[in-house]
């Protein structure tokens, strides 16, 4: 058999280069901080094909406004 993991029960943020185990309001303002000092071209959308065209248009619209990113795709081409 492979190789077992440890799940982990708690989040983590990286600290000074190492993950180490927090809170969720820190986890979730670490992310916060981070998307916004990332915003833009550094972030994007990726919807599915199989929601409806009306969840597909909230996605895009919340890519725009929310993320700032114009970054948006689906895989509706196919």
């Amino acid at each position: 058999m492979g190789k077992r993991y440890e799940r982990l029960t708690s989040p983590m943020v990286r600290i000074d280069g190492e993950l180490q185990p927090t809170d969720w309001d820190t986890a979730l303002a670490t992310a916060a901080a981070g998307f916004e000092r990332n915003s833009g071209a550094a972030t994007g959308l990726l919807s599915c094909s199989k929601a409806t065209n009306e969840m597909n248009f909230l996605a895009e619209k919340f890519a725009r406004t929310v993320l700032g990113t114009n970054n948006i795709d689906s895989c509706n081409r196919t």
